[in-house]
């Protein structure tokens, strides 16, 4: 048993920023992102000896946690006192950088959530077709539209050229038109 919790707690300490990140691009809220992230530990915590891929468990569980929690109607979402605390201080000034990275996060956010959930997995977690369609329990053609889509989308609303390069997978190259 104290393996087990010892294996846990490695798992944790490596994967939990990235999974909060990820849910967070897929929901659009820190706060959210971090309940959905929470969840899923605890459930995979019960689950740990019999789950044979905790990352992609873990993956799939927060995407799926963060989708519904953009679905969930206004009037039953908590309200985070976080949101009125000010950010961290940059060490460094990073302004260019920090504003393109919120364009493109607003421009996420303004497309539907599986497309979303589905660029993040792509392009920022580097997931091929496959692996993106197991975490969604989709079919591949069914991420190959949606990355289409997505990508369609984000050319729209960012007014750029955002291609591909099928060599590298997950890396992908924005143009300004």
């Amino acid at each position: 048993m104290k393996d087990d919790e010892a294996k846990f707690r490695d798992f944790v300490g490596v994967q939990l920023e990235p999974l909060r990140g990820l849910a967070y691009l897929t929901c659009g809220d820190w706060q959210a992102g971090e309940d959905a992230v929470l969840t899923v530990l605890a459930r995979l915590y019960v689950k740990w000896r019999h789950i044979d891929n905790p990352i992609a468990y873990a993956r799939t569980a927060v995407v799926r946690a963060a989708i519904d929690e953009t679905r969930r109607p206004w009037w039953r979402r908590e309200e985070a006192a976080g949101d009125a605390l000010p950010d961290r201080p940059l060490p460094d000034d990073l302004t260019g950088e920090v504003d393109e990275r919120l364009r493109v996060r607003a421009a996420l956010l303004r497309l539907p959530a599986r497309q979303r959930a589905v660029l993040v997995l792509r392009f920022l977690e580097g997931l091929g077709v496959q692996q993106t369609a197991e975490a969604l329990r989709c079919p591949a053609g069914t991420v190959k539209a949606y990355t289409s889509r997505g990508l369609d989308g984000l050319r729209q609303i960012l007014g750029t050229d955002v291609s591909i390069d099928d060599q590298t997978e997950g890396l992908h190259e924005v143009r300004s038109s």
